[in-house]
């Protein structure tokens, strides 16, 4: 019996590995296609690697400072953002999963009705002109503040925990606030590091409020950034190798720079799942199925 499960897993094992180097292809040759040549791509012998590495489409895009711009205010608005958001939605989410809270049902329906109808664009739009957010980094993080389907996950786990932790502590003379920082969110790490990647992945993707809210270049986020370069690539190789910089320096074409862009906007959010995968799985069942 020992040795049957051994080769079910065995199997399944080598079943799941296959699945996953299918899965990773696309993201492979995407990278190594970002340090190839138009001529190892007209030869055929970019597979598995290029036959010399090229930078030139980095530097390509990292040549007039935009990307690099563009990439400094995406951490800024990923960091601050995600922190404002997690506080928020946290203080939120917990005022909610109290059932003493007077008006609770009708506070809970109301953010509920957001999920499904909005004021429109021209009225979202003029109230944020009103309020002085235009080419101003604060509507890239205070109009997204909470995301509602967010706030009712985090608001399931809640409802998951013992209330005999709060009242102990009630016992000993803690106040709401106490209560939150020093016990729900410690044991609530699941859903915190859940939300963290939601919320850092949401922020570091925003392309569409800067480009109704920023007019200012110098404001643009690395998304919008590399769209915009993206949409006019052909113009800009051309107008690179014409000059006498990009024709003494760089070996770049069309396919090799779009993938050098998709490098540069996914992995660094890429590298936060690491830290917080082991309570990822956690946190999403438990606040999408209990409540």
């Amino acid at each position: 019996m020992k040795k049957k499960i051994s080769m079910a897993n065995l199997i399944i094992t080598i079943f799941l590995a296959i699945i996953s180097l299918f899965a990773l292809f696309p993201f492979y040759q995407t990278l190594m296609l970002s340090f190839s040549t138009v001529t190892d791509v007209s030869s055929g012998k970019l597979f598995l690697l290029p036959a010399n590495f090229e930078w030139s489409s980095y530097t390509f895009l990292f040549l007039d400072g935009k990307v690099t711009r563009g990439l400094i205010i995406s951490v800024i608005v990923t960091l601050t953002g995600t922190a404002v958001s997690l506080i928020v939605t946290t203080a939120g989410a917990y005022a909610l999963s109290k059932k003493t809270l007077p008006g609770r049902n009708l506070i809970f329906n109301g953010i509920i009705f957001t999920m499904f109808f909005s004021g429109g664009l021209i009225p979202y739009f003029l109230t944020l002109q009103k309020l002085h957010l235009q080419n101003n980094m604060l509507v890239m993080i205070l109009p997204l503040a909470v995301n509602t389907f967010y706030l009712i996950l985090m608001k399931n786990f809640f409802n998951t925990i013992s209330p005999s932790l709060e009242e102990s502590a009630k016992i000993d003379g803690a106040n709401d606030i106490t209560i939150l920082v020093r016990i729900i969110v410690p044991v609530s790490m699941p859903i915190i590091a859940t939300m963290i990647l939601f919320y850092a992945v949401d922020r570091w993707n925003e392309w569409w409020i800067p480009t109704l809210f920023i007019d200012d270049t110098k404001l643009y986020p690395l998304q919008l950034v590399l769209r915009n370069a993206l949409t006019n690539l052909s113009q800009v190789i051309g107008n690179a190798a014409g000059s006498q910089l990009a024709a003494g320096t760089l070996n770049i074409y069309g396919d090799s720079v779009r993938s050098a862009m998709i490098v540069i906007s996914a992995v660094p959010i890429i590298l936060v799942y690491p830290f917080i995968q082991k309570y990822f799985a956690k946190g999403i069942m438990i606040g999408s199925i209990k409540g």
